[in-house]
């Protein structure tokens, strides 16, 4: 039962952008300076610590911190954390963004 919402949620996602780009005939706005494969290797990597963390930084970041959980509130530390210094590294030892 599960396995037909998530197709038809990946299929929204595609049929959504296609009719984004049908609609205003351009390509979207944002695009990555990265390669192909960084970006499906950072895409396992976002889904499987999501896995590994029982739950997306949105989901534990809003609604675990709303309900009070500790798990959520040490989750959404550590992701806030790694994102701070991925930034850091990125701007200011690879040279890397603005």
């Amino acid at each position: 039962p599960e396995r037909g919402f998530r197709l038809c949620f990946t299929l929204g996602l595609i049929a959504g952008a296609a009719l984004l780009y049908w609609g205003f005939q351009q390509p979207p706005a944002v695009v990555s300076q990265a390669s192909w494969p960084w970006l499906i290797l950072a895409g396992l990597l976002a889904g499987y610590g999501t896995r590994l963390g029982s739950g997306c930084t949105s989901g534990h970041g809003v609604c675990g911190l709303a309900r009070g959980s500790l798990r959520s509130l040490v989750a959404t530390f550590i992701f806030f954390g790694v994102a701070l210094i991925t930034v850091y590294v990125m701007r200011h030892v690879l040279g890397w963004g603005g």
